[in-house]
C-alpha cells in the first residue's frame, strides 16, 4: 500500500514522503495511529494544503521534546530484583517499570515512547532507549542489582556479574589448593616420605646375591638338628 507519511518514521523517510509498506502494517498501525495518509489523489492534495502547517506542529513537538530530553538523556533508574546466582532475574524488568522508575524522578514519559526489544532478565547495566519524538531519542540506564550496594557498584562501573564469577572460582582454587598435600607438587605426584609418615618400612637393598647366600646360612644351621633327630630316631 502507498502511503503519504505525516511524520519521519524510521528506515520509511520524513513527513510528507510517499512510500510503499505492506498492508498490515499500514491498517493496524500507521493509519489509526495518524501517522499516515493513503496515498490517493485526494489524500495528497489535503496534504498539500495542510503540509505548512503539519511542518510547523511538528516543528513545535520536537522542540518540545528536545527540551524533556535533555533532562532525561543518561538519566539512571535503579531497580533492586531478586535473581539467582548466576544473576537470572527471578522475574524480568519490563516498559511499565522503567516508565515508572522514570516518573520518580520527575521525568514524565509514555510507555509507548520506551523502546525495550526485550524485557531485561539478567542484573547489570542496560540501555533503553526512549522516543520523545520521532526525531528525538534519549539513552537511559537500567541499573538492576540485587541490593543498593551492588548498585552503587555497577554504577561505579563495575560488573558485579564477572566480579562474582571470579570470585567463585578462586574460592575454588583455594579449596583445591588446601586439599593438596604439598602445594609444590604436581597432581597425582606422591611425595617421598608419604610411606614412612604412613609407618610403612622401606625395602633393604642387598648385595647381588645376599638373598641366596642368606637362604644358605639358615638351611646349614638348621642341618646338624636334623642328624641329631635322626640319630635319636
Amino acid at each position: 500500500m502507498d502511503i503519504i507519511l505525516l511524520e519521519r518514521i524510521e528506515k520509511l523517510g520524513t513527513i510528507g514522503d510517499v512510500v510503499s509498506v505492506k498492508d498490515g502494517y499500514a491498517r493496524n498501525f500507521l493509519l489509526p495511529q495518524k501517522k499516515a495518509l493513503r496515498a490517493n489523489d485526494a489524500n495528497k492534495k489535503v496534504f498539500e494544503a495542510n503540509r505548512e502547517r503539519l511542518e510547523k506542529e511538528n516543528e513545535e513537538r520536537r522542540g518540545v521534546a528536545e527540551t524533556a530530553g535533555a533532562k532525561v538523556d543518561g538519566a539512571e533508574i535503579v531497580l533492586i530484583r531478586a535473581s539467582s546466582n548466576a544473576g537470572q532475574l527471578y522475574g524480568s524488568v519490563s516498559v511499565r517499570d522503567i516508565v515508572a522508575g522514570l516518573t520518580e524522578q520527575g521525568h514524565e514519559v509514555d510507555k509507548k515512547q520506551v523502546i525495550l526489544g526485550a524485557p531485561i532478565k539478567t542484573i547489570g547495566m542496560h540501555d533503553v532507549t526512549v522516543a520523545l519524538h520521532p526525531e528525538v531519542r534519549v539513552t537511559v540506564k537500567a541499573n538492576v542489582a540485587r541490593s543498593d550496594d551492588e548498585a552503587e557498584l555497577q554504577s561505579q562501573g563495575v560488573d558485579v556479574l564477572a566480579q562474582m564469577f571470579a570470585d567463585e572460582q578462586r574460592e575454588i582454587e583455594e579449596a583445591a589448593g588446601e586439599n593438596r598435600i604439598d602445594p609444590t607438587l604436581e597432581p597425582g605426584e606422591i611425595p617421598e616420605d608419604m610411606f614412612e609418615e604412613a609407618g610403612v618400612p622401606e625395602a633393604e637393598e642387598t648385595e647381588e646375591g645376599g638373598e641366596e647366600a642368606a637362604a644358605e646360612e639358615t638351611l646349614a644351621a638348621d642341618a646338624p638338628e636334623a642328624d641329631e633327630e635322626k640319630n635319636e630316631g
